[in-house]
């Protein structure tokens, strides 16, 4: 039994004893170093805050051989010193309200986020916890509850904590985290902003670009999420309409000298004159350093609304060289009453990052042992001794009672209360959600059972009920606040930086933007008032090509963004009548381009008209031919009596007169706009007339071979009958058939319209034509045997000579005629007419209208006789001594020589 009591006890002390034990083995892993502000005793609500007061944390050089420390901070930021300061300013003005929260005191804790990601986590778990040491999933003490954080911030340290907050249902206002990835609700269930979604600012950036019709930008975003969410927003919409990005680059996070100068670079080498930058103003000031440095002007910067108004970048000596003329985006401005005395009445001895302030404010310490160390070092000694510079107070100790107010400074320039006036509005909106937790009415509350939350004891996720839910007014300025979602409308100003008369950047609102207006009614800008870079008042144009005007098209370079391009003219007969074309429209029909391709216009009508001094000339030509023709028709019947004309068939010789002047006035026909009854007239007349000629010369032949032109007093009733030849047989069937009709020829040259004719069957008309070649040739032959008849008055010569010009004229024609267009066809076709005609008219009626006009002595019967015969007795063939074997009186018509 007492083994058993024993074993018992063994077991109670074991059981006793191991909790104890593994308790021992739990250890703190680190210490956060954290800097800030805190005020929680006796207070009956804690609000928490979060700023990134320095700019980075310092270097710990990775030395991993020691126990690691929690980095402290560098690099004081005024701007955002002025944003804790506000929250204080609100909480301590809240405080003193009895219409808001008359019945409680808000308490803060306050930490500097360094504007990184790993203090704004440190600065979390150590507010969640209630105490310096960090204890996650813990909440330690007994103090007054939580009520919400406000920060922490820029966007990417928002995300951070926001995770963290949404395990614990924790509400968190944010006054400058835009990223547009927060709007989640999955991601981040009890995130706020009194800042607009970036989804708003970018749609306002790319309704800029597009307004003034740029086309070649280039971007820069910080390496984190609100430059990574936001310039990719950005990217997207430009793109969709057609905007190209000439370059992208990233603002490196950790300083890299290196990676600067590569931005610079790229900026230098692009064309594309207007730079978006998503960035805040710490990372983006690296930047503009090395801009100064280089000189880069020319380009006109599109600011976010988180540096349009930071004096970090516009302060800076020489920088409205570079940036004058930006334009941005900045959120709503208001005026806070009281503020400004709050901030240049501070106490530098209250904390140390007062203190800290105070001495980077005024270059000085508060510290008088440390300002003597400092003195020493700076001091010089003159014969081993101190000088007299360090007897008395030390040159760098702060008095305490210096003047912020005779400061220019960005923190107690209360001009442009923009982002200010966030972290102003997100207090408020915790401290009504507050108040209207208070003021719940027992058995009307919004939780489970109608039942209201205890101020004194309430859960996180109770307030955040209210929060999501508060709708105020603000103070002074009567602004309605209220959460759609967990964000507010986007509304911003639309500044640009001006350079005034003492060479500074002042901040001028040209327009505005509101996100939930009507989407034609967003955006107002007063171009007038905007001053770009350079003092120029006409908008830069940035462009990787200029547009394509009417009368071009698009051609696509291949390897670049589509807004670089070759503006290719349009080939003949196509146009573009839009600006940026990409393709020529082809002209259809009777139409074809003009000269500048832009309009397709009724092609040229072109034929041989009868007013043109070209036509005139034709007509002239073929009138004086027709009328010489007339003339020596009535020569002849004027000496119809005399031997010479008698000699002549003179049958024959009227045929051949009328059908030369037949032949000279159907030339006339070609002329003018070819008509249905002129392109049937025209080639028949002409087919006709040469084939009456032709046979008339023929006619006069047809007693024998080697006699040209011989005519019988009597007929010899013994030779042998002509054939009759019926020619308007096939003029007839072609006329019938396949009719000759004008036609439009939009072949033989682009930009005109020849009006022709068009000859129906060519079979027919070859067949016609060939007729005329046959008689042309028999009547040459006939012709050329009989030049060396001895008569006293032989024609032939003449005769064979007029049908060399025959066909030396229409041989010639036809490459002539092959190797032109349009009228001039027709003008070619004239002249061969033309020229054959005066060519049989010259040469066998001139000698005769000679002897009649000019010779008439050898107009007697006995020169028409034969020659008489040589001496030798021999005979010579000739046109009389044939012709006296077939008639008793024969008087033989032969051309005179001379």
């Amino acid at each position: 039994m007492d083994i058993k009591l024993f074993f018992l006890g063994l077991c109670a002390l074991f059981c006793i004893f191991r909790p104890l034990s593994a308790q021992s083995t739990c250890k703190l892993k680190a210490k956060f170093n954290l800097g800030g502000y805190k005020d929680v005793e006796k207070k009956t609500v804690v609000v928490g805050g979060m700023f990134p007061v320095h700019k980075r944390v310092a270097s710990n050089k990775g030395n991993t051989s020691s126990v690691p420390l929690s980095s402290g901070c560098v690099g004081f930021n005024f701007r955002t010193f002025r944003w804790a300061q506000t929250m204080l300013f609100a909480i301590k003005e809240i405080n003193a309200r009895d219409d808001l929260l008359p019945k409680t005191d808000l308490g803060y804790v306050i930490y500097d986020s360094c504007f990184t990601i790993s203090k704004a986590v440190e600065g979390t778990l150590t507010y969640l916890t209630g105490q310096d040491e960090a204890v996650p999933n813990y909440r330690c003490g007994d103090g007054a509850p939580l009520a919400a954080l406000v920060g922490a911030g820029g966007s990417d340290l928002s995300i951070a904590t926001a995770r963290i907050l949404g395990l614990y249902h924790f509400p968190q206002v944010s006054y400058c985290s835009t990223c547009s990835a927060l709007k989640s609700k999955f991601q981040f269930p009890t995130f706020l902003r009194t800042i607009p979604n970036d989804e708003h600012q970018s749609t306002a950036m790319a309704k800029m670009v597009l307004h003034f019709g740029w086309t070649w930008v280039g971007s820069i975003a910080a390496d984190d999420d609100y430059g990574k969410y936001g310039i990719k927003d950005f990217k997207d919409q430009v793109e969709q309409a057609g905007v190209c990005i000439s370059f992208s680059e990233t603002l490196p996070k950790v300083h890299s000298p290196e990676a600067i100068q590569r931005i610079v670079q790229t900026v230098i080498d692009s064309t594309a004159k207007i730079i978006v930058v998503f960035s805040s103003d710490v990372d983006l000031s690296p930047l503009i350093s090395e801009l100064l440095r280089n000189n880069v002007t020319n380009r006109t910067w599109i600011a976010s609304e988180a540096w349009i108004t930071s004096a970090l970048i516009s302060r800076p000596p020489g920088v409205s060289s570079i940036l004058a003329g930006t334009l941005g985006f900045g959120v709503k401005r208001a005026d806070i009453p009281g503020l400004q005395h709050h901030l240049l009445n501070l106490d530098p001895y209250a904390d140390l990052l007062t203190e800290e302030f105070w001495e980077t404010l005024f270059n000085c310490t508060l510290d008088y042992s440390k300002a003597m160390r400092m003195a020493k070092q700076r001091a010089t000694y003159v014969n081993g001794t101190l000088s007299r510079t360090v007897t008395g107070l030390p040159d760098g100790l702060c008095t305490g009672q210096e003047s912020v107010a005779q400061l220019n400074n960005t923190y107690s320039d209360i001009s442009q209360l923009r982002i200010t006036y966030s972290v102003y509005k997100a207090v408020y909106a915790v401290a009504n959600a507050l108040h209207n937790l208070e003021h719940c009415e027992p058995g009307k509350g919004p939780f489970v059972g109608k039942t209201c939350a205890d101020i004194n004891n309430f859960e996180p996720w109770q307030l955040m009920y209210y929060v999501k839910n508060v709708r105020f007014k603000m103070p002074n300025t009567g602004e309605e606040i209220f959460f759609n979602d967990g964000d507010v409308d986007g509304f911003y100003d639309i500044i640009n930086w001006q350079v005034n008369n003492n060479g500074e950047i002042s901040y001028v609102t040209v327009g505005n933007y509101n996100g939930s207006a009507a989407p034609e009614n967003r955006m107002t800008i007063m171009n007038d008032s905007i001053v770009w870079n350079n003092d120029m008042l006409e908008p830069p144009r940035s462009v990787c090509s200029e547009n394509c005007q009417p009368g071009t098209r698009k051609g696509i370079r291949q390897g670049e963004p589509v807004c670089c391009f070759d503006c290719i003219p349009c080939a003949d007969g196509e146009i573009s009548n839009t600006t940026d074309a990409r393709e020529c429209i082809l002209c259809t029909g009777d139409f074809w381009s003009n000269a500048a391709h832009d309009a397709c216009v009724p092609k040229l009508i072109e034929f041989l008209a009868f007013g043109e001094p070209l036509g005139i000339t034709l007509i002239a030509i073929s009138a004086f031919g027709a009328l010489v023709t007339i003339a020596v028709g009535v020569l002849f019947i004027m000496h119809i009596g005399t031997p010479l004309v008698k000699a002549n068939d003179t049958l024959l010789s009227f045929s051949l007169l009328f059908s030369l002047v037949v032949t000279f006035l159907c030339s006339i026909v070609f002329l003018g706009e070819p008509q249905h009854w002129s392109c049937m007239t025209s080639q028949v007349a002409l087919a006709l007339g040469f084939a009456l000629c032709l046979s008339s010369i023929i006619a006069a032949n047809d007693g024998s071979p080697d006699v040209i032109v011989t005519n019988t007093l009597h007929n010899d009733t013994s030779a042998p009958p002509i054939p009759e030849v019926d020619r308007l047989t096939p003029c007839t069937v072609w006329l019938i058939v396949l009719p000759p009709q004008p036609v439009k020829n939009t072949s033989g040259q682009n930009i005109k319209i020849i009006l022709e004719c068009d000859q129906g069957s060519v079979v027919f008309i070859c067949c016609i034509f060939a007729y005329d070649i046959l008689l042309a040739l028999l009547a040459f032959i006939f012709a050329f045997i009989a030049r060396k008849l001895e008569d006293y008055v032989s024609e032939a010569k003449c005769l064979t000579f007029s049908m060399l010009v025959f066909f030396i004229v229409w041989i010639s024609f036809v490459p002539a005629y092959l190797s032109t267009r349009g009228k001039f066809m027709v003008a070619v076709q004239i002249f061969a007419i033309l020229a054959s005609s005066f060519g049989l008219l010259t040469c066998i009626f001139l000698p005769k209208c000679y002897i009649l006009l000019i010779k008439p002595d050898r107009n007697k019967e006995e020169l028409m006789k034969p020659r008489p015969k040589p001496k030798d007795g021999t005979s010579t063939g000739t046109s009389a001594s044939l012709a006296t074997t077939a008639t008793e009186a024969t008087i033989a018509t032969t051309a005179i020589d001379d």
